[in-house]
């Protein structure tokens, strides 16, 4: 099938420009200074133009009875019409679906559920979602955080259109062989059609794959010089400049890596925690930063903000990771660990987090 050019609009949007129960206790906090009617009742984020109302647990109160995020909400992006769709590690399926309201929607994607240890009841292995417009229609891209699972492409009714596991990969790339890990994160697209799937959790390697879904290249592989991966958790394309490229945000090297449409190593960016992911809306790159913020780069790659920056909340969060767990001790316009973020059509940011009870946090641009 031929794909239609993706254009850098926003991430994981093709636009034109457990977890119920615990949120009643968890939103009273989000009000501040509550007697005095002039303050906001969100706390804010950034600075300038770049000032967000952060409201947490955003489409939360709206979940079915039995609907549940589980240990975490990992994914997020957005369709034309811009229904919010959220990947997760709960119950049913593994993606739930949101109107721009926050009112819950639908729930599918019980292709990626997996039993997990003892336990007879399976749960969700969602993780990264990626959307895009294919001759006039919409397609999910699913990367689920489990060996035994898959990269799907499906339609954003759920209907399976293909599947790539560990041995269609190995027997297109030879990359992964008996001992490598296998493990998918995300997905991203090329310009002409073609797209990438990223091995983030398991041999470090991002597949390339044509417009007739026929295997390409392999790019990275394991390692912390230039070109080589440390978990290349999510990547996106990156054309604000003119020349698109392929960004990564190669998290435990702590760093982003671009590439150009060949697969050559360009340029490398320092100064990251452990990017998890990349959004692009305009010349503003948004990067979730799984230790506790969100930053923001301009076209020139130098930092606008990083939201919800503070150093003595990452002391504790960071602690053995038990804050992911403890969400009676979450603070009002902090991240615990942002994993996935994107922009919408107005150019607001949801954040999903890696916690227990799963978050998803609207940043509506004020600023």
């Amino acid at each position: 099938m031929q794909h239609t050019p993706f254009p850098q609009a926003s991430r994981r949007s093709f636009l034109k420009s457990a977890a119920v129960a615990t949120v009643a206790t968890a939103t009273g906090p989000l009000i501040l200074n509550a007697s005095d009617k002039a303050e906001a009742k969100f706390p804010r984020v950034g600075h300038g133009e770049h000032t967000y109302e952060v409201h947490h647990d955003w489409g939360m109160d709206s979940l079915p009875a039995g609907h549940h995020y589980g240990n975490a909400s990992h994914g997020v992006t957005i369709d034309k019409e811009g229904l919010i769709y959220i990947t997760h590690q709960g119950n049913p399926g593994s993606v739930f679906v949101f109107d721009e309201k926050g009112k819950f929607v639908r729930s599918f994607g019980e292709i990626h559920q997996v039993k997990k240890g003892k336990a007879p009841q399976t749960s969700s292995a969602g993780h990264g979602i990626d959307i895009r417009e294919e001759d006039g229609r919409e397609f999910l891209y699913l990367s689920p955080s489990d060996t035994r699972l898959f990269f799907t492409k499906m339609t954003t009714a759920g209907e399976v259109v293909w599947t790539k596991d560990r041995k269609a990969l190995d027997e297109d790339s030879g990359k992964l062989g008996e001992k490598a890990r296998f493990r998918p994160t995300n997905a991203s697209f090329r310009p002409d059609g073609g797209y990438y799937l990223g091995d983030g959790y398991g041999s470090n390697w991002i597949f390339e794959y044509n417009n007739k879904d026929e295997f390409v290249r392999a790019i990275g592989g394991a390692g912390k010089t230039d070109g080589k991966f440390a978990t290349p958790h999510g990547q996106w394309l990156d054309a604000r400049d003119g020349t698109p490229k392929l960004v990564v945000a190669d998290r435990a090297n702590k760093r982003l890596q671009w590439f150009d449409m060949e697969g050559r190593h360009l340029k490398t960016l320092g100064g990251f925690l452990f990017p998890a992911d990349i959004d692009i809306q305009g010349d503003i790159m948004l990067v979730p930063d799984l230790h506790c913020r969100v930053t923001l780069l301009d076209k020139r790659n130098q930092v606008i903000a990083h939201l919800g920056d503070d150093e003595e909340w990452r002391k504790q969060a960071l602690d053995k990771f038990k804050m992911r767990g403890q969400r009676p001790k979450w603070r009002p316009g902090k991240f615990v660990h942002p994993h996935d973020a994107c922009f919408d059509r107005n150019g607001d940011i949801f954040v999903c987090e890696w916690v227990a009870t799963g978050r998803v946090s609207k940043l509506v641009k004020v600023g």
